[in-house]
């Protein structure tokens, strides 16, 4: 009888105590890609949105989205049931025309971060200036948290969302529930 193999998240099981608003993403399908003018405005027309080209700015349409991580880098997530026709159609685009586009579904996670208290809890771990002035709706850059490489995205005023290596995801949620014990009276 062969056997069903079920690939676990890396947070399964972890939840947050209230109010912190520190949630597991949702399962989701990411690939880097890489590319000059002609492969990545073919990949555009795939996604069906332009990638943004405005440093440390994100794009999107529906649930597909694309970070803009370089000069000539990109992270793009969609749902996780859509991991095998996006590559497909990307590839299709870009056939011919040289490029990098990589699976990385399994290398990273993501946890999302809501509430008023999300900007103050991210601040504790994180060096940058998380105002809204200064890293508004839309912004995402690399940096640390804590000593954790993350990307970090601001979705919503008062909403983020961070992507994680899998081995550093349940220390970057401890992490952010330690120094949310304050906010919650722990």
């Amino acid at each position: 009888m062969a056997e069903t193999l079920t690939i676990r998240r890396p947070l399964d099981g972890f939840t947050a105590a209230a109010p912190l608003g520190l949630a597991a993403a949702p399962p989701m399908a990411r690939f880097v890609l890489r590319g000059r003018d002609e492969a990545l405005a073919a990949a555009e027309v795939a996604l069906g949105f332009a990638l943004p080209h405005q440093a440390c700015r994100a794009a999107g349409a529906g649930e597909r989205h694309a970070l803009w991580l370089g000069p000539d880098e990109w992270l793009l997530l969609a749902p996780a049931g859509q991991a095998e026709s996006l590559s497909a159609a990307l590839e299709q685009a870009m056939d011919g025309l040289p490029h990098a586009l990589v699976e990385v579904s399994q290398r990273q996670t993501g946890l999302v971060v809501t509430g008023a208290l999300a900007e103050t809890l991210l601040s504790v771990g994180c060096p940058l200036d998380l105002a809204p002035a200064a890293f508004p709706v839309g912004m995402c850059t690399r940096t640390v948290m804590a000593k954790v490489e993350v990307v970090l995205w601001r979705t919503g005023s008062d909403a983020f969302h961070i992507e994680v290596w899998r081995s550093f995801a349940a220390y970057a949620w401890r992490f952010l529930e330690a120094a949310g014990a304050e906010f919650v009276g722990g």
